[in-house]
């Protein structure tokens, strides 16, 4: 089981808004000792967005997506899920009551009577419909409610919202995946060597320490860098503390300028 994150909203691929979901996740994760499996980013495609529901719901991730669960034409998410699920989009009454007593709310602070019955209301209320079955996931920004379903967890694009409803989902629902398995991670900055070069050395550590991943981030360097890879090894403390070692005596024996990170 993983966790992974679905990003949805054509803003994002165009580049008309910038994403701050990914590194925000991956820190919300990290805080408790869970790790991001993978991630994905779609557009408002319905069908395209039903897709890849219906892929995810037939696996065993655990998976957050943000975006798409208003009520204007371009907000597919809800009914995707539903689709995807093959049920239909039913209204939560608990939902349903956060919108209106919001609706109230609106009113009161700009001095009139709320008619819930106004067309735009109407709309509104629409964000209280979810997939049949859902469970409310509740927004304190606005108390308008995104939906679990499964092990999937619905929030809004919008940072301010989506951020907390994570939040508590994770310590809500996985409190009891935190921090289950340590984790750590070692690196060196090598200097002015070919990654190829270097490929020897990291299917060696592969191999011979299975408990440790083994990564190289190559960097063509700038005026303030020279070129150099960022070594390292990553997995059970035990096992990176020995693969560790082992790759730095590697380095010394072929005389490789490095330094630790």
């Amino acid at each position: 089981m993983a966790i992974g994150l679905i990003i949805i909203g054509d803003e994002i691929l165009s580049g008309r808004r910038r994403d701050q979901h990914f590194p925000k996740v991956v820190e919300l994760l990290a805080e408790r000792g869970l790790q991001l499996g993978w991630a994905e980013f779609i557009g408002d495609d319905r069908a395209r967005i039903t897709a890849t529901l219906r892929r995810t719901f037939d696996g065993s991730d655990i998976v957050f997506s943000c975006g798409g669960i208003g009520a204007t034409p371009d907000d597919h998410t809800r009914q995707c899920a539903a689709a995807a699920l093959g049920v239909p989009l039913v209204m939560h009454p608990e939902g349903r009551a956060h919108i209106e007593e919001r609706i109230r709310e609106t009113a009161r602070e700009a001095g009139r009577e709320a008619d819930l019955h106004a067309p735009e209301n109407l709309q509104r209320l629409k964000m209280a419909e979810f997939p049949q079955g859902a469970r409310l996931i509740p927004n304190p920004y606005n108390r308008i409610a995104g939906f679990s379903v499964e092990r999937h967890h619905f929030v809004p694009g919008f940072p301010v919202m989506a951020w907390p409803m994570i939040a508590w989902v994770l310590d809500t629902c996985y409190a009891d995946l935190f921090h289950q398995e340590a984790r750590a991670e070692l690196a060196v900055i090598v200097y002015e060597q070919a990654e190829a070069a270097l490929t020897p050395l990291m299917e060696g550590l592969q191999a011979s320490y299975p408990g440790v991943r083994v990564f190289s981030l190559p960097s063509v360097g700038d005026a303030n860098t020279r070129r150099h890879i960022e070594l390292g090894v990553k997995g059970s403390p035990e096992q990176v503390e020995r693969a560790f070692g082992a790759m730095c005596d590697e380095l010394d024996r072929v005389g490789a300028e490095y330094r630790p990170l």
